[in-house]
């Protein structure tokens, strides 16, 4: 090692002791609450774990042939792995293994492909098992991905080649650098890898800044209206109404990306629904007062403040769930007409397919997850962080444990994810309505008499002109599942899948001409068979979905709106509280 290098790896080392110390001596001063209750039922999971292995026992013969047909791949494999691969030979697509390394050189060549392998027949074994009902199979299929993500090779230092080139850069002192971040997210009680990165984003000047005024507010959301910058308007003003667990802004990201800028742009008026961080005094508050107090509210303030007969409605994932709700009880009050159109972007209405999440909307966990929240009145957003980031642990959890606790490195500033953990909570009596009304016993679809201030939602009533927009590799709501949920509505349905995942495929905007979207307006029984039959169009479906939105409008042009009594400048004051 060369001077400037033992330097450098000096200084380090410094630092990353310092850095312990003072970590060890936050997390031992960290109080301890011993008596703190779990939004889920470990239990549940250790019985799932022994039905499974009863469930294997249960096919004997089947667990004989996975174990021969095991035998024979390793055999096959041990036969080969340190040879050359053959020319030509596919890659595995999986971006844990991108470093060159993991194909030139043999050795973690080898012990890429036996993860991999090992993987393959883990959970062909899991296949085979006796599961039972959906949960507990969901819950199983939870387990094993959690076990093999947990295990792959690449969070660890000695088989991960970019952390063994990094270790010897550094001396080690990345290790020990590491270790003291360990200690720091330990000792902060939030059961989270603390995402580290450079914090260059300000709400209201880089990141939710496009210009506009909080006009209303209640004890439930702030209603924010976008300044105009084109000289008249679209008629019909757009409300957006976001899911309760993050905040609005994930539509008004860095102005490049921004959706709600795009639309000002276009010449439409448009409203915001801050949903307020809920704390204690909002214990009560359930799915009725948030359809109510809420949408209900926004849309008549959208009206008054516009001065439009009408307002097309917009909303994302649980957002969506809660307007096709609203639309139903408006229908049911004759007043569906104060409604032009209604746009749903990742939301399910039919919950019959919710794949890894049904692991959650299981009897053990929702009367743990009650209990829970009956002590503190609410679910708190980090608990939220939590559940999310275990449904997406590579990304959320093991890329962070790399990149923090092994190679000492910052990830990239992203306004997308410093949106995602800008989380909010959710009221108990939100939770225990919606899990229990809606999901656990798929109210929408199987009309088992959910209510709104006592009127039965009945989907099927619903005349309202729907958009609904799914995502591709969507792991909240899965495409298929928001296909099938459309076959509900009792009026036109126009589907669209736009290309990537959850969150990234809202927001994509034109100019990036990436994602791409995909369409067809014949609606066959099966998602699949829809997908079969569509054409593939490149871009953003951003400019289909506002060409859709002049079709179903007036077409009348009014005089750009400006805010009119502002409260406070956007992003306005519900969306910083954090207590």
């Amino acid at each position: 090692m060369n001077h400037e290098l033992e330097t450098s790896a000096t200084t380090l080392w410094h630092t990353a002791l310092t850095d312990i110390g003072r970590a060890m001596q936050a997390a031992a001063s960290a109080p301890v609450d011993l008596g703190a209750t779990k939004p889920y039922d470990p239990l549940a999971l250790m019985r799932t774990v022994s039905d499974f292995s009863m469930g294997l026992a249960a096919n004997p013969a089947q667990l004989l042939q996975v174990q021969v047909e095991a035998m024979k791949e390793w055999g096959a494999f041990w036969g080969k792995a340190f040879s050359t691969p053959e020319t030509g030979a596919e890659k595995p697509r999986d971006r844990r293994f991108a470093s060159p390394e993991w194909e030139e050189s043999p050795y973690f060549r080898a012990i890429r492909d036996a993860y991999l392998l090992a993987s393959k027949q883990i959970r062909g074994l899991a296949d085979i098992a006796d599961k039972g009902d959906v949960p507990n199979a969901a819950m199983i299929n939870f387990i094993v991905d959690q076990y093999l993500n947990a295990i792959a090779p690449t969070n660890y230092a000695m088989t991960n080649p970019d952390v063994v080139k990094r270790t010897i850069e550094t001396g080690g002192a990345n290790l020990a650098q590491g270790f003291a971040h360990l200690i720091e997210d330990v000792a902060a009680g939030k059961g989270i890898v603390r995402r580290r990165t450079t914090d260059v984003f300000e709400k209201g000047k880089t990141i939710a800044a496009t210009p506009g005024s909080v006009v209303f507010q209640n004890h439930l959301f702030q209603l924010i209206q976008y300044d105009p910058t084109t000289p008249d308007v679209a008629a019909e003003p757009l409300l957006y109404v976001p899911p309760l667990v993050n905040k609005f802004y994930m539509i008004d990201l860095q102005p490049k990306s921004s959706l709600v800028k795009w639309l000002v742009d276009q010449g439409r008026t448009v409203f915001v629904i801050s949903w307020v961080n809920p704390d204690e005094r909002h214990r009560d508050c359930g799915v009725e007062q948030y359809v109510l107090d809420g949408i209900i509210e926004a849309i008549g303030q959208a009206r008054e403040k516009s001065g439009a007969d009408k307002v097309d409605l917009f909303s994302f994932c649980l957002g969506g769930t809660l307007v096709a709700v609203t639309l139903a009880w408006l229908q049911a009050q004759h007043r569906a007409d104060e409604v032009n159109t209604a746009t749903l972007i990742g939301s399910m209405v039919d919950f019959a397919d919710m794949r890894d999440w049904s692991a959650f909307v299981h009897e053990a966990h929702l009367d743990a997850l009650e209990a829970h929240l009956e002590r503190q009145g609410f679910i708190d957003s980090t608990e939220l962080q939590q559940l999310f980031a275990a449904v997406r642990s590579n990304d959320l959890i093991w890329s962070s444990v790399i990149n923090h606790y092994l190679l000492d490195r910052d990830a990239p500033p992203s306004d997308l994810l410093y949106w995602f953990e800008d989380g909010a909570r959710i009221p108990h009596a939100f939770l225990k309505s919606y899990n229990r009304g809606l999901l656990f016993s798929n109210a929408l679809k199987e009309k088992t008499g959910f209510e709104v201030g006592g009127i039965e939602i009945n989907l099927g009533a619903v005349n309202t002109p729907i958009f609904l927009i799914a995502l591709k590799d969507d792991h909240v709501s899965a495409w298929s599942a928001v296909y099938d949920g459309g076959k509900l509505f009792g009026g036109p349905v126009t589907f669209v899948m736009g290309g990537s995942g959850h969150n990234a495929g809202v927001i994509n905007p034109p100019t990036a001409k990436r994602h791409g979207y995909w369409t067809n307006d014949a609606r066959p029984e099966s998602a699949k068979d829809w997908l079969a039959g569509a054409t593939q169009n490149e871009g953003s479906w951003w400019p289909a979905w506002d060409h859709w939105l002049s079709k179903h409008g007036s077409d009348a042009r009014v005089a750009a709106r400006t805010p009119v009594d502002p409260i406070e400048p956007a992003p306005g004051a519900y969306v910083a509280i954090t207590h």
